[in-house]
């Protein structure tokens, strides 16, 4: 008997092992449980690193569903609303051909600053405002004369859509082998007041951690892939 979790199966002998785990290391967090869940199972990305944030997802469903019981929360959860501050205020209009916007630059949000950031233009300026990215993610500023026009943002692709498996024609085994070679490209705003959905045929950085080189990009707004 298997039940399934994020993707993957787990048999009754593993969820056994998970609850060993957290009875022999009664100190150990949450992260650190999940870290460990990774290596005695065994489960790694494509690139090599650890599945963490897919196994502490599973496990809270695991607890959700009383098959183990983890140690409790001891931090907070973050305050993920967004506080609109004069940084994202809207600066001069560009009235230039977008060719002419040379060099454009893509800073990489990495620290915690850029982050709140990227994610206040997202509140201020999408019609949509902020949402939390699902799963691993790559977000950018876009930059050109030493001014932001433009967000890029790209996610983990969903696990599991009719309309795009069957236009790439994959069987339920290949989707599972394959799906690490899509990417999720989420639209963004350029700097107000203009609209850019990003629509970018290869990342500038190793993608997710996961996908090594995207063959598809997966909109989440078109009925169907667009293959790159």
């Amino acid at each position: 008997m298997t039940i399934r979790y994020c993707g993957r199966d787990f048999s009754e002998s593993e969820l056994t092992q998970i609850r060993r785990l957290i009875t022999d290391n009664p100190g150990s967090r949450r992260a650190e449980l999940s870290r460990m869940t990774c290596r005695t199972l065994e489960w790694y990305k494509p690139d090599g690193g650890l599945k963490d944030m897919s196994a502490r997802v599973a496990m809270l469903r695991m607890q959700e569903d009383g098959l183990i019981a983890l140690p409790p929360p001891r931090n907070k959860r973050p305050d993920s609303s967004v506080h609109l501050t004069s940084r994202s205020n809207p600066g001069s209009p560009i009235i230039q051909p977008a060719g002419v916007l040379k060099p454009l630059v893509l800073q990489r949000v990495r620290k915690k600053p850029d982050s709140r950031l990227w994610n206040e233009y997202i509140e201020r300026y999408h019609y949509l405002g902020h949402s939390l990215l699902p799963g691993a993610q790559l977000r950018y500023f876009v930059h050109a004369a030493n001014q932001p026009i433009a967000l890029l943002g790209f996610g983990a692709a969903a696990w599991q859509t009719a309309p795009r498996d069957r236009f790439i024609g994959w069987s339920h085994d290949q989707r599972k082998k394959n799906l690490h070679l899509i990417v999720n490209k989420a639209s963004a705003p350029a700097h107000a007041p203009y609209l850019h959905p990003c629509r970018q045929r290869t990342l500038p950085d190793p993608a997710l951690g996961s996908i090594q080189k995207p063959r598809f990009h997966d909109s989440g707004h078109d009925s169907q892939a667009t293959p790159r």
